[in-house]
């Protein structure tokens, strides 16, 4: 894996082979997200993404902040046409390329493009110190990579418009309530305790694993009658794999399952 300037990777973190860390690292600007700092996520999530050994991937930022928001510093004169050439939503398309699960470990301040990079991910676990929000409207502007809709889905129309309209911040229990986050655990334990649900994704069949992200994404996107005939289709695709047949069996034998990704 290559050294990257404004983000840190860690393959087989925790020493467990098939779990990946990679952490934004721009602390002096509370991880903004710079234009650089998301093509280098996006770069080194494919490269995950094409390592066999990496099966799940954990996204996170520091104590302070999982990223308190994009780069205004880059944005402040731009026109619509500097933004078309930015090709920055580009890149951000790209994260939905992704087949393995990422979790989004949040800290801190989520705002803004680091609530909508949070949200990009398959589930948040939110230290008990986050806070969420989307504050494009204190500066004139409105959220841009998915806010509006991603925030939506999760919390409904009304707190949605309520956040999105006020710019204001949810703290990490009323965002789990709400739906937004999946889990909130002590801040000081927020990587430990994602690492503890990382692995038991990484010990789940992997083929099953991808399949069942890819049906679960397809709900948003979809009538349930189409979703559940994706299901189905993916439900039969899982028996073709011998990850099934090693799950199966090893449920009749009482014993661990060990998927190769087969």
């Amino acid at each position: 894996m290559k050294t990257f300037d404004n983000i840190l990777v860690t393959k087989n973190y925790r020493d467990h082979q098939h779990v990946a860390l990679v952490q934004l690292n721009r602390p002096k600007v509370l991880n903004a997200l710079s234009t650089d700092l998301m093509r280098e996520v996006v770069e080194a999530l494919f490269s995950l993404e094409d390592d066999r050994d990496v099966r799940v991937i954990i996204l996170t930022g520091n104590d302070r902040a999982f990223a308190a928001g994009a780069d205004i510093g880059q944005m402040v004169e731009a026109t619509p046409i500097d933004q078309i050439n930015d090709n920055r939503f580009r890149t951000w398309k790209q994260l939905a390329l992704i087949t393995k699960p990422i979790i989004a470990a949040v800290n801190g301040f989520a705002l803004g493009g680091g609530c909508e990079l949070a949200m990009s991910c398959d589930f948040i676990v939110a230290g008990d110190s986050a806070r969420f929000g989307q504050p494009e409207i204190k500066i004139g502007t409105i959220p841009g990579a998915g806010g509006t809709q991603r925030l939506t889905r999760a919390l409904g129309k009304s707190k949605a418009m309520l956040a999105v309209l006020t710019g204001e911040m949810l703290d990490a229990y009323e965002a789990e309530r709400a739906g937004l986050v999946a889990r909130v655990v002590p801040a000081e334990t927020l990587l430990q305790e994602t690492f503890e649900i990382a692995k038991v994704i990484a010990n789940r069949a992997p083929v099953a694993v991808r399949l069942a992200k890819e049906a679960v994404n397809m709900s948003f996107e979809t009538s349930l009658k189409d979703g559940m005939e994706y299901e189905r289709r993916n439900f039969y695709l899982t028996f073709s794999s011998q990850d099934q047949k090693e799950g199966m069996r090893a449920f009749l034998e009482k014993r661990e399952p060990k998927y190769e990704g087969n």
